[in-house]
């Protein structure tokens, strides 16, 4: 390389290499970190070199399409049709651990509320769900007067009727607030494992890669 020339390089000229190399970098997401790294290094250092010599915009049309030189690189890591890790799916799998666990909490709050306040409209008090073995935690939800929280009126306490009549139940409400309820250490190892699955990350471990033939990347 000549460095003379390379010094010479201007702000301009380094900023508009960098964006080159984070753009490949970012379409190799699915490449060993130690891997990715390597590939920027080789890929700005070379940009470098070029641009002393025929000048940064033609260094950087020299690269070709990234996405291209990216699949390639990618080919090169794991053979040509061979089977790839992907962050992607892993997150995706991760996310839907998630959503599952908080509809079970939701549903079965709901559910336990509703089943106090037909036992017993105008409920008051605070009442034990025992949550979902192995994956919510118990909680206590409150009710006041059938509803969520309390109603007082000006003096204070929960209203009274003064009616001989029983009052209509409630209409419903908000959801009832509850204290606890939270997941147990169990959704979130299962939240790793989905991750781990759905992302196929072992094959990021060296020994699984070698076991595909490889192509040399379009360069």
């Amino acid at each position: 390389m000549n460095r003379t020339n390379d010094s010479e390089l201007t702000l301009a000229d380094r900023l508009r290499i960098e964006r080159a190399v984070w753009t490949l970098d970012s379409h190799l997401d699915n490449l060993p970190l130690r891997s990715k790294r390597a590939k920027r290094r080789e890929t700005r250092a070379n940009l470098h070199a070029a641009a002393a010599d025929v000048g940064t915009a033609e260094a950087i049309r020299g690269l070709g399409d990234l996405r291209s030189l990216a699949a390639g690189y990618l080919a090169a890591e794991y053979g040509e049709h061979g089977p790839r890790p992907s962050y992607t799916m892993g997150a995706v799998w991760l996310i839907m651990v998630h959503v599952i666990a908080g509809l079970l909490a939701v549903a079965g709050k709901a559910a336990f509320t509703a089943g106090v306040r037909a036992a017993e409209p105008r409920a008051t008090g605070d009442f034990h769900w025992p949550g979902v073995r192995y994956v919510i935690n118990e909680a206590t939800i409150t009710l006041r007067d059938g509803a969520a929280g309390a109603r007082l009126d000006a003096r204070g306490p929960a209203v009274r009727y003064e009616n001989s009549a029983p009052p209509p139940p409630p209409r419903p409400g908000p959801p009832a607030p509850t204290a606890g309820g939270s997941w147990t250490p169990l959704v979130y190892l299962l939240s790793v494992v989905a991750f781990v699955i759905g992302g196929q990350l072992w094959r990021l471990l060296p020994q699984w890669r070698r076991r595909y033939p490889r192509a040399a990347p379009q360069v």
